[in-house]
């Protein structure tokens, strides 16, 4: 059995994700890993948070904690967001069992995956294909003296390839250009823009990737009919520049350790670039070993060299990757690069054709374009975007996977328009396939039912072959799309199938029919209506990868009692099975929706191209954004003890256990509404990170959270039942 692996570049966790991860990368994946299963093949998805590299660092200088705090933080709220959206994260293990697979969202934080990563390091390291050299990089220099080297991201500038202004220090998001730091024009620290900067030199190891050049090319050739035109041009521009060797370490204190002795490395950090890209391979690995071998695995912890490496005999495995178009050349170039690294013992056996025991290369690199919100680039960094998190608290995730699926950025760039969305999803997603479906399910309720399907026995496929043979076309038609990641193509396939079923029924017209005495045209409508039945158990298995959650509602509605992720697509229309039946009143699978109701809602949206000043609402209040709301950390504790401010008539001096091991203070106007021995012993939530400050000579360290209806009642927050002090509140 053919075994394929997944994976999804891996978005930093520097805060929520938005609209532009989801269709570059985040949707795709999921689609891809859903369709493998559904052909029976053995499959595995890895991918993760980025926890290392300068956007962490900026982010948490930015909001004044650690880099660790940021991560925890937003790998919590970006693993939610995925598991609303449907995608598959949720299950490590595959619903038909381990041997076929699973799926493991990992962080490159974890432990494991710094072990690896640093026994790669060492592996290219003895092999020849890491050296020791000097390299400029920018500094800048306060007024006090005071040196700090710059890593990529800390610098931005003009790019030297397109002059584009605001171009970051190793990439620009205007042309997609990669370089060194020091070859930005212009450049300024993006920190301290009143430093000065300058250049000096610095000690790192270079990964040599001239050393592959000449077998990434023949890889490169032998991909041309598979990758898609932007990856063949850019991947063809870095080469045609000749490959030079690129740093693999920086001066920064946020990452991985340098596994190296001395006190030089100390303050240096293997670089985000050559590390995150081997999570995919560090992830299978964990996957093996925390999830596989515990859940019976006939290989135990070697399970990942199914999915990574040439067998002996039999079929190799394939390797999909999915990315947005910023980051072709990292796995185009470098990650090959690297792979080819560990399969060889020195530069004179590099090559492109690993052998039995050497892990493969990819089969593609699916890489987008950009998703583009109303005309401008979905960006995280200038706060243009549509949040993930935000967008699933009010609307249907289904009607997201659709409208993002049918316009997705698979050959040039395209726009998420609200409105186009609110038209997608009303007259194709609605229109076509959800009244398709609700017209037959109320139909066949109409019918007088003796416990089972009162169409059963006007269920006669002998009847429609020429029908079911279109379907099965349109069927034939997606997965060949599917094999080649044109995910548009296949949906826009599968939702022919729905509008057949609309022509059926249109034709057959069993309104007419179903109060009327036998006669052959009422059966011969009420055998239409059969078929229309089998098609909407067909477009729940075959539309399971685009939108899950509905597919999953129609299946459970039409009375099936077999998991829906165990119906091959090939099958999916082979009407062997008697028709099932779920006597339950059939409800819509979608709400249709408001573009007014939207547009009020998203106005900030709509009528901001930066996207981060909403208007005040009607109320008088003043809206935050998502990101300002996560810096908030609210956690439990206990009240200990309160005593009265010495210098403030409404304030109590309240001591808190908050879990950590030793008390904090904080100053709160509770005077008047509460005796000390009413609080003394109570569970409360405070805001734990709120910078200390002196009141009436006392440093409060927290605020305490109570509720006050503006008429004089004031009840402090507290929690129902027992726990722990210090758990965070969300």
């Amino acid at each position: 059995m053919e075994y394929v692996t997944i994976f999804m570049a891996w978005p930093y966790a520097n805060g929520p994700l938005h609209l532009g991860h989801v269709a570059g990368n985040c949707l795709p994946a999921d689609i891809q890993y859903r369709y493998e299963r559904a052909r029976g093949r053995k499959v595995l998805m890895c991918s993760g948070s980025d926890e290392h590299g300068t956007p962490i660092t900026l982010t948490a200088e930015e909001m004044g904690i650690s880099p660790q705090d940021v991560v925890n933080k937003y790998h919590e709220v970006n693993t939610q967001a995925l598991a609303d959206l449907g995608c598959s994260w949720v299950n490590p293990i595959d619903p038909r069992g381990v041997e076929f697979g699973g799926a493991l969202y990992n962080r490159t934080s974890d432990p494991m995956h710094k072990e690896f990563v640093q026994e790669v390091f060492s592996k290219l390291l003895d092999s020849g294909f890491l050296e020791r050299k000097s390299m400029q990089q920018y500094c800048s220099v306060n007024k006090e003296g005071k040196v700090r080297f710059l890593p990529d991201r800390y610098v931005e500038g003009k790019c030297p390839s397109c002059k584009e202004d605001g171009a970051r220090g190793d990439q620009c998001d205007s042309c997609g250009a990669t370089y060194e730091a020091h070859e930005l024009i212009d450049p300024r620290s993006k920190l301290e823009g009143e430093s000065e900067i300058e250049v000096r030199d610095t000690e790192h190891y270079f990964l040599r990737l001239n050393d592959f050049q000449d077998s990434l090319e023949e890889h490169s050739n032998e991909r041309q009919g598979v990758w898609k035109a932007n990856v063949r041009s850019m991947t063809k521009n870095w080469l045609d520049m000749g490959l030079r060797p690129r740093a693999v370490t920086r001066d920064i204190e946020w990452g991985i350790e340098i596994p190296l002795e001395g006190s030089d490395w100390d303050s240096k950090r293997i670089y985000v670039w050559f590390e995150a890209v081997q999570g995919y391979y560090t992830c299978a690995r964990i996957w093996a070993e925390r999830y596989a071998e515990p859940a019976g695995h006939s290989d135990g912890i070697d399970a990942w060299k199914n999915w990574w490496m040439v067998p002996e005999e039999g079929e190799s495995p394939r390797h999909i990757y999915f990315m947005g178009k910023d980051n072709i050349p990292f796995h185009t170039i470098i990650w090959p690069a690297i792979l080819m690294g560990m399969n060889a013992d020195d530069s004179s056996k590099v090559t492109h054709s690993p052998g039995p025991g050497d892990l493969i290369l990819e089969d593609n690199v699916s890489s987008n374009e950009y998703l583009m919100l109303q005309g401008g680039q979905f960006s995280k960094s200038r706060r243009h975007a549509v949040w993930l998190p935000s967008y699933l608290e009010r609307y249907d995730p289904d009607a997201l996977r659709y409208y993002l699926s049918i316009n997705m950025p698979e050959t040039h760039d395209t726009d998420f328009r609200w409105d186009e969305y609110v038209d997608r999803v009303n007259n194709e997603l609605i229109g076509t396939y959800g009244n398709f479906v609700h017209r037959v399910m109320t139909l066949t309720h109409r019918l007088q039912s003796n416990g089972s399907n009162p169409l059963s026995k006007f269920d006669d496929n002998g009847r429609h072959l020429e029908t079911i043979a279109a379907i099965e076309e349109k069927i034939s038609s997606a997965m060949e799309s599917m094999e080649r990641q044109r995910f548009k193509e296949a949906l826009r396939s599968l939702m022919g199938i729905a509008q057949i079923g609309n022509s059926i029924l249109q034709d057959a017209a069993p309104w007419k029919y179903i109060n009327e005495e036998e006669s052959p045209e009422r059966s011969n409508s009420l055998s239409s209506l059969a078929l229309s039945w089998r098609i909407c158990s067909c477009l729940a298995v075959c539309l399971r990868p685009f939108i899950p959650f509905s597919s999953e509602r129609l299946w459970s509605m039409l009375g099936n009692e077999s998991d829906i992720d165990t119906i091959l697509l090939e099958d999916s229309m082979s009407g062997i099975e008697p028709l099932s039946w779920n006597p339950e009143t059939p409800q819509p699978l979608f709400s249709r929706l408001d573009l007014d109701e939207i547009i009020e809602s998203e106005e900030s949206l709509s009528d901001s191209k930066d996207n981060d000043t909403p208007p005040a609402p009607e109320n008088g209040g003043n809206y935050i954004d998502f990101e300002d709301f996560m810096k908030v950390e609210m956690r439990t504790g206990r009240i200990v003890s309160v005593e009265d401010h010495p210098n403030a008539d409404k304030l109590f001096v309240i001591t808190i256990d908050d879990g950590s091991g030793t008390t904090r203070t904080v100053c709160a106007g509770l005077k008047g509404h509460y005796e000390p021995s009413e609080l003394e012993g109570l569970n409360v939530v405070f805001v734990a990170n709120l910078e200390p400050r002196k009141l009436r000579g006392v440093v409060s360290e927290g605020m305490i959270l109570a509720a006050d209806d503006g008429q004089g009642g004031v009840k402090v927050l507290t929690t129902e039942g027992d726990i722990l002090s210090g758990s965070r509140v969300r």
